[in-house]
């Protein structure tokens, strides 16, 4: 019986299969690495604002308390944005004239809000509480970094699901107490793994009911 394909069609045959097999993984690798990375998830990207306002001057050298501005996120669901009567309490004295704080004294003679962007936000099919999550020990600079070194803000953390499931399964090395949420660049005790540990049972922390749906879907 004549032979219907050359010798070489088997070693053709497995170098195709192999091939496909390596694109395949590489496809999936690459897919996995571009869904992770800061191009799709923010993380670095700063975002324009109407004012170009500087965490880093304002936290960082000011000293500033993160309330100050956002004085929703201890009792609110929303840590809220500065109205424009919060930066005039200071600019309506400092650099009164400054070409970059235009947007501002234009808001506040026409009444018209700012229109701040949000650098750190997740899908609206997502529920998110501030107010619990530092009621529970979860610090700022957790979730926002540290941002009194940011010139201009941007996002931290990719806030993913799965980066939230990652806290919610074990939230315990992301604990501190209460009263040091909003401290940046905290320094734990040498026994914060023994603080750790009564902070779950003192602050009523479940993990073993925080990865259910309806805790962030509902």
């Amino acid at each position: 019986m004549p032979q219907v394909f050359p010798r070489s069609a088997d070693g053709i045959a497995r170098f195709v299969l192999w091939a496909v097999l390596g694109a395949f993984i590489s496809a999936v690798v690459l897919g996995t690495a571009v869904l992770r990375s800061g191009f799709l998830t923010g993380v670095g990207q700063a975002i324009a604002q109407p004012v170009p306002f500087s965490h880093k001057h304002h936290v960082g050298q000011l000293g500033l308390d993160c309330r100050y501005c956002h004085d929703g996120v201890e009792t609110s669901s929303s840590a809220g944005l500065p109205a424009t009567e919060v930066c005039m309490t200071c600019h309506s004295q400092l650099y009164t004239n400054a070409e970059m704080l235009a947007p501002v004294r234009a808001s506040l003679a026409s009444g018209k809000p700012l229109h701040w962007q949000r650098v750190n936000s997740v899908p609206d099919f997502v529920y998110f509480n501030h107010s619990i999550h530092i009621a529970k020990g979860v610090a700022c600079e957790t979730c926002h970094g540290n941002v009194d070194d940011m010139p201009l803000t941007a996002r931290s953390e990719p806030l993913s699901m799965e980066w939230c499931l990652g806290c919610h399964r074990n939230p315990t090395p992301n604990l501190r107490p209460p009263q040091d949420v909003f401290l940046l660049h905290w320094k734990p005790p040498s026994d914060i793994a023994e603080i750790r540990r009564r902070l779950i049972s003192v602050l009523d922390i479940h993990p073993e009911t925080m990865t259910d749906c309806y805790v962030c879907h509902r």
